[in-house]
């Protein structure tokens, strides 16, 4: 176990929408928590259930103007060789690969090479071949995509890939041309929220096409290089960063097992490819909040105003417990006692990460885990609970109507480890999302806490996010 945190008072005291500067002294003359206090207090929580869940490893980061000024760390990035995580540790941040995607699009949008109103099949035609029971494929644009509204299916493939020999996802562009006339659009486009794995993939095509790059040396070439993300990099690791990678566990026979520093996530890399260190994705979250970080040039990445004009609602998200939650253009929106909260989280494998931004505030957290929990495990249901979309509803145990909806080898069920899952959760619940009342914050963080850890939330598959 180590730990690493630069904090000092007054630069803590600056972290208010976060950390809850407080009066020195109540109305009742009780010494109100100081900031420091409260960051401890988050840090033992954060601690503690690491250790309870059984989490193999695990950072916890605080983000302030565009510095990393806390930065904890748990365990062990790789059990056999007994590596513990520290301050350079390369995690797996999945569907976090979604924004940088976006920012991409924006890119391309401000260059005057697309625009964001176009539709999707003239930059993708082969998916004129999807069937649209509500109207023409050519009234479904990229804002659709990137907001989630476009009526895509979650997963990638319509099947779990539930078999060891199956790859993680498909590897070639043909594979989801060839499913295409097997695809359908599921609501009517713009009309709500319905996240969509295979909508980014499609993106991700827009990129290629219009950039004339392969996907991975785009964002390299213009969002990583100019903000000086130097070890960020897509699928395998490069020799020399190797020793810092994190492996991802699963555990058999009562045993954790290792996945493998590396897996392909093939032709769905914009959608969730992304390998980085803590103080990588900290310079992003500097740029997201507009700070000078040296060696970043944020303008050479996107303006403010389109960065802004993605957190702007396309669509609200219905039964969020984050309060007053809706999509922007690939970013998910919180608003709480009037504070204006943007991030995104991400589950691929066993690796779970989140960051959460109040970019009026210039306060961020970041934090990433790799759980020892079981990919699959039986229920008394009988039915195979095996990582497919990656959504709220994956936090919780497989209910009797998934069992009914089984077919012989071809599981449906949608369900992560319970534990760790709401752990994930409930420490981005804590660590940001607080309003300036701090008695009131714990108490409605403590009424979240438990309706995650013990209630069984079941919405609709098209209707959850990771």
């Amino acid at each position: 176990m180590k730990s690493r945190s630069r904090l000092t008072r007054p630069l803590f005291a600056m972290t208010a929408p976060l950390a809850l500067c407080a009066a020195p002294i109540s109305a009742g003359g009780q010494a109100h928590p100081t900031p420091e206090g409260v960051w401890a207090d988050i840090v033992t929580d954060w601690r503690g259930r690491v250790r309870q869940e059984g989490i193999v490893g695990s950072s916890l980061a605080l983000v302030h103007d565009g510095r990393l000024v806390a930065l904890e760390t748990e365990g062990m990035a790789d059990l056999e060789s007994r590596r513990p995580v520290d301050g350079s540790t390369i995690y797996h941040w999945a569907s976090i690969t979604k924004t940088f995607t976006a920012i991409a699009i924006m890119q391309l949008r401000d260059r005057g090479l697309i625009s964001l109103d176009d539709p999707i099949v003239d930059h993708v035609p082969e998916l004129r071949e999807v069937h649209n029971p509500y109207g023409s494929m050519e009234e479904i644009t990229i804002r659709h995509l990137l907001s989630h509204s476009a009526g895509f299916r979650g997963s990638t493939w319509p099947w779990a890939g539930d078999e060891p020999w199956h790859p993680h996802e498909p590897t070639e562009w043909s594979q989801l041309v060839a499913m295409m006339p097997y695809t359908e659009i599921r609501f009517p486009p713009g009309s709500r929220y319905g996240y969509s794995n295979p909508g980014i993939v499609f993106l991700g095509r827009v990129i290629e096409k219009v950039s004339g790059d392969v996907y991975e040396a785009y964002v390299d070439k213009n969002i990583f290089r100019p903000l000086g993300m130097r070890r960020a990099y897509f699928d395998v690791t490069p020799w020399h960063l190797l020793d810092a990678r994190s492996n991802h566990y699963v555990v058999r026979d009562g045993r954790p097992e290792p996945g493998g520093l590396d897996f392909n996530t093939g032709i769905t890399v914009s959608n969730g490819g992304l390998n980085a260190p803590l103080d990588d994705m900290a310079r992003y979250l500097g740029f997201l909040m507009g700070s000078y970080v040296e060696g970043s040039d944020h303008e050479a990445v996107l303006r403010r105003t389109s960065l802004e004009e993605m957190w702007q609602e396309v669509v609200p998200i219905p039964g969020s417990p984050l309060g007053t939650s809706s999509m922007g253009l690939s970013f998910f929106l919180h608003q709480r006692a009037g504070r204006r909260v943007v991030g995104h989280t991400g589950s691929q494998r066993a690796f779970l990460s989140y960051f959460y931004v109040d970019p009026g505030a210039r306060v961020g957290v970041l934090a990433a885990l790799t759980p020892s929990g079981p990919v699959a495990r039986r229920t008394p249901t009988g039915c195979a609970c095996t990582r497919r979309e990656g959504c709220w509803t994956s936090c919780f145990r497989c209910t009797t109507t998934d069992a009914s909806r089984m077919t012989t080898g071809s599981p449906v069920a949608t369900r992560r480890p319970r534990g760790a899952c709401a752990t994930a959760r409930a420490l981005s619940l804590k660590t940001l999302l607080r309003s300036r009342d701090l008695e009131a914050s714990r108490r409605w963080y403590a009424d979240v806490l438990r309706l995650e850890v013990t209630e069984e939330w079941d919405l609709p598959a098209d209707q959850c996010y990771s």
